[in-house]
């Protein structure tokens, strides 16, 4: 007899449905990649619950530990997809390759797989309007060293022009001239100083430069190409103050952002315990009044890692848009059974 979970595709899960009293709300099964994008998009889906719909956020194997993007495709390919099944997957570069390869081309294709448009979740995690409020929570200091806007937006500039040849060289199947490990090893910071951060976009930019020109050298005849391949990025919403939702999301978060907060929450913090020795009228009230603040900080990795304020975020606003027109074709899907 064949196990209950080799049934759970898109039929199954509307005949269940169908047995639910009129009043409970629909239920739509969404599979994630891993653990990670368990609470990512539940955080996503929750704004779109109501007494109508709810969805049941789950890895996509059921009878093992497998994860993974193409096991969360798998499920919902062919005729177990349906409105009462999605996958909902990071984009990786699928999104910028626009049907390059047969994945890409499906993710497309297929309305009911979610994607992020950004590179993966950690995108989102670091998004730079949101970056402050990480280290308020790190930190218990509200005071901005940064602005992570203007950093990120010169960081995303100055990246542009090579990840579109990045992109470029990906759609023509050649990973080797510039790969991604490669372009992730360029365009990381080799150094951030909060006395002076521009010191690091200058060496970014040195090195960038470096490799637009050997590019150009050995590929002169893509040189168009690559101008015609920005114009294609600003129609898909892909602008160059950007860039960073867009490069391998780990590498963001690791090599870019962490670079930045470690430094400066390790300031704020400094600057925070040199206010309680200054306040602290004896030694006994500087020892508790500092044991309490080390112990209400948190780890910046860990705050950014559960960082959920990303929903102003430009890439939001498309999965935003997704997620409505779902809905609505399952709306109009109920109203035809009904008759």
């Amino acid at each position: 007899m064949k196990k209950l979970t080799e049934y759970l595709n898109s039929a199954f899960i509307k005949a269940a449905n169908s047995l639910r009293p009129k009043r409970a709300s629909h239920r739509i099964v969404a599979y994630v990649e891993s653990y990670d994008d368990i609470s990512f998009w539940r955080s996503v889906l929750d704004e779109f619950e109501s007494d109508k719909y709810h969805f049941d956020v789950m890895l996509p194997a059921h009878s093992s530990l497998t994860k993974g993007k193409k096991q969360a495709m798998m499920n919902i390919l062919g005729k177990n997809c349906g409105n009462n099944m999605i996958a909902c997957i990071d984009s990786d570069y699928d999104y910028l390759l626009q049907g390059a390869t047969n994945t890409s081309q499906e993710i497309i294709e297929n309305r009911y797989i979610l994607q992020t448009y950004t590179y993966a979740i950690e995108n989102y995690r670091c998004y730079s309007d949101s970056l402050k409020q990480v280290c308020v929570q790190s930190t218990l200091n509200d005071k901005e060293l940064l602005d992570f806007n203007e950093f990120l937006k010169l960081y995303s500039q100055i990246c542009y022009p090579l990840f579109v040849w990045n992109i470029l060289l990906y759609r023509k199947h050649d990973t080797k001239s510039m790969s991604m490990l490669k372009f992730c090893e360029i365009v990381r910071l080799s150094s951030f100083n909060i006395r002076t951060p521009a010191y690091s976009l200058q060496q970014l930019s040195n090195r960038v430069t470096h490799n637009i020109n050997l590019l150009e050298k050995k590929f002169p005849h893509l040189i168009e190409e690559q101008a015609r391949l920005k114009d294609e990025f600003s129609k898909l919403g892909i602008k160059p103050e950007e860039t960073y939702f867009y490069i391998q999301g780990h590498h963001i978060m690791n090599n870019v952002v962490l670079r930045m907060l470690a430094p400066i929450c390790r300031h704020l913090r400094n600057k925070r315990e040199e206010e309680i020795q200054q306040l602290a009228y004896h030694r006994q009230q500087y020892n508790n009044e500092l044991a309490s603040y080390r112990h209400s900080q948190c780890d910046v990795a860990l705050m950014l890692s559960k960082n959920i304020h990303f929903k102003d975020a430009p890439p939001y606003q498309r999965i935003r848009k997704d997620i409505a027109l779902l809905l609505a074709e399952l709306d109009s899907e109920r109203k035809t059974d009904a008759l």
